[in-house]
């Protein structure tokens, strides 16, 4: 009865499959709501707390960039800019050879290639000064050195204490074997020759004196005695009233146009470079042909035969040392060495080293070392000379009292002499006629003589020993080509 009631009395629902399938879905609906809200929130959140970091922060995000872009200019100051190219075509203007302008193809530099990466060059080059960077050389603004001219000769020449100079030569002194037409001839084992006269120690103690009229030996000692010039180019050279002047003997360096002169500099100046026939020779060689007027771009040629010395290097110590008598009218000479670029205005150049500084000669300290005596050690380890004549040069300065100070007159005692500007004085033509004696009588390094001769010659003060930025500044260093094939009997 029990079980017959309670069967009666249940009751039986059916579910199908489609209703339990729509309760599945909505059970899963319901779950993805609450996911996504919770999802919102998290998001929400996120949001609150990235606008409250931002209200916290805002004064530090705006000065972060002004930061970093302050120290990447601070960083990038002094650094050399690169040559102008353009855009869509890899080409660059560059002066070529005859000094002009022209559309060249731009080459990457290598490390292997120091050359190509200084020729043209013409960017400052600066140092620091009480922490400030500043140019090594400041020339006056473009416009001023438009008008710039070379001044009447002052009263400079009136006051100096050596108002004359006489060269000592074969028509004053007889000179055994002055008819020889072998001008590099030796005589008693020196290098003294037909073209130096055979200055004895007593001439040369005597050429040290300083008063009005000063005779001394200074190049050219007889007409025999070479470094022969065409007539054509000594009335050229006759004419010029400052010069910068270049030589290249013996093939050893090509030449290369000046640059960054203004156009008065070019109307005002005569550009010469001595070269003698091997040099001739190894330029035409490469198609480097002087025109018919004399000229390769700005530089006027001037063939040298006959040259006085067999050492290359002597050679190039006449026009080096001697611009006082190879242009007897000129007023200033600026030296450039053949290993170099000018790349400078020559008026601004004097102007800014003599007549600002009130200085008669201009040439720039040693790299390196300060002392003569250090030099000596180097040159001789270097092989630049041999340790022989190295030593009787350095024994003869000990003797005469020459001082191992490594300053003179508050500035270094050792120069590098491969850029000379200067005033032609009687003065400072007394002191190149000396310079050269020295060089012929011991060895060919001049800058072991030049500390010497100015220690001697007490009354040249007004010497500016300019820093070695200033000569960097000045030209672009391309070194030697090739080595100087030498002269032969």
């Amino acid at each position: 009865m029990a079980s017959s009631s309670f069967s009666n009395n249940s009751i039986s629902i059916l579910v199908s499959d489609d209703e339990s399938d729509e309760l599945g879905r909505k059970r899963v609906r319901a779950w993805r709501k609450r996911k996504k809200r919770g999802h919102h929130r998290v998001r929400n959140d996120l949001n609150q707390r990235l606008i409250r970091l931002f209200v916290k922060y805002w004064m530090l995000l705006i000065f972060l960039p002004a930061a970093v872009l302050i120290i990447f200019e601070v960083t990038s100051v002094g650094r050399k800019p690169g040559p102008v190219v353009k855009s869509e075509v890899n080409e660059v203007k560059k002066p070529n050879l005859m000094g002009n302008s022209e559309l060249t193809k731009l080459k990457e530099p290598t490390q292997g290639n120091k050359s190509g990466r200084n020729l043209n060059r013409l960017d400052p080059i600066t140092h620091v000064v009480g922490g400030v960077r500043e140019p090594c050389l400041k020339l006056l603004p473009a416009e001023e050195l438009e008008h710039l001219d070379i001044p009447d000769d002052d009263e400079s020449s009136s006051t100096s204490l050596v108002k004359r100079l006489v060269y000592i030569s074969d028509h004053e002194t007889p000179y055994a074997g002055g008819n020889s037409t072998f001008s590099w001839q030796r005589r008693n084992d020196t290098r003294f020759n037909l073209f130096t006269g055979n200055q004895t120690f007593d001439e040369r103690e005597k050429s040290f004196k300083v008063s009005e009229t000063v005779v001394l030996h200074c190049g050219f000692f007889s007409q025999n005695g070479g470094f022969e010039i065409s007539d054509g180019d000594k009335s050229y050279m006759q004419t010029c009233k400052i010069v910068v002047s270049t030589c290249a003997f013996g093939g050893g360096d090509d030449l290369y146009q000046p640059i960054g002169m203004s156009e008065a500099s070019l109307k005002k100046v005569c550009y010469v470079a001595f070269w003698d026939e091997i040099t001739l020779a190894a330029q035409e060689s490469q198609g480097n042909k002087v025109g018919e007027d004399g000229l390769i771009g700005k530089w006027r040629i001037v063939i040298v035969r006959n040259l006085p010395f067999v050492d290359q290097r002597l050679n190039g110590k006449i026009p080096k040392m001697l611009p006082h008598r190879l242009f007897p009218h000129a007023k200033y000479s600026i030296w450039v060495d053949s290993k170099s670029q000018f790349r400078r205005d020559p008026l601004g150049v004097v102007e800014a080293l003599l007549w600002r500084r009130n200085s008669v000669l201009a040439i720039s300290e040693h790299g390196a070392r300060s002392s003569v005596y250090d030099e000596a050690k180097a040159v001789v380890l270097k092989h630049k000379a041999t340790p022989e004549e190295v030593e009787v040069q350095m024994t003869q300065y000990r003797k005469d009292g020459l001082p191992e100070d490594k300053r003179f007159n508050g500035k270094k005692a050792l120069n590098e002499a491969s850029v000379i500007v200067r005033k032609h004085t009687p003065l400072t033509n007394m002191l190149m006629c000396l310079w050269f004696n020295e060089v012929v009588r011991f060895t060919s390094r001049d800058q072991l003589s030049f500390p010497y001769v100015l220690w001697r010659l007490k009354v040249l003060k007004n010497i500016n020993m300019f820093p070695v930025c200033t000569r960097k500044d000045l030209v672009n260093s391309m070194g030697h080509v090739r080595k100087a094939k030498p002269l032969t009997t």
